[in-house]
């Protein structure tokens, strides 16, 4: 994917985190993911994604907005009290790789951490139109929590995260 370099510097001049991705906009643009997800609000999060959107998430396919919508309003009907973090892994110009964790407890009652990695691609507009998501999940006890913020809603600024893999 070529990046417009006209479109790209009026979206920057508008706020919009758009390739040619810095360190700084690379960064910005996982915790603005991050918060969204964190809001558990499909419509919100399927925004973020082009209308031809192509995922890959575990062993699931999905494409476009409506279909993202869907998996997304599923998941969370499972994955329950989910708070995500996620962390800038790597990037290039108009892609962006990502690690994850999320915790969430299903209709039972257990809990689970899921650790993952993302691949993202985006077009000259900042919206992504190729996501790959590999996770893997672990039971926990619910008193290994880490992320214990008020949900839904985005991690606070003073909450670290995820600075090593445990």
């Amino acid at each position: 994917m070529r990046c417009n370099t006209v479109s790209t510097r009026a979206n920057q001049t508008r706020g919009v985190l758009a390739p040619p991705f810095t360190l700084e906009t690379a960064s910005a643009k996982v915790r603005a993911a991050e918060d969204a997800w964190n809001s558990r609000d499909p419509e919100r999060v399927a925004l973020a994604y082009a209308p031809d959107s192509v995922w890959r998430n575990r062993d699931t396919f999905v494409r476009g907005r409506e279909e993202i919508r869907a998996f997304l309003s599923s998941k969370w009907d499972r994955e329950l009290d989910y708070r995500l973090a996620k962390s800038l892994w790597t990037f290039d110009a108009d892609r962006i790789a990502v690690r994850f964790q999320y915790e969430w407890h299903d209709l039972d009652g257990v809990w689970y951490r899921s650790y993952g990695n993302e691949l993202w691609a985006f077009n000259s507009d900042g919206v992504m139109v190729r996501r790959e998501a590999s996770i893997n999940d672990l039971s926990i006890l619910e008193s290994d929590r880490r992320f214990l913020w008020d949900a839904p809603g985005p991690r606070p600024d003073t909450h670290e995260g995820i600075p090593g893999v445990r």
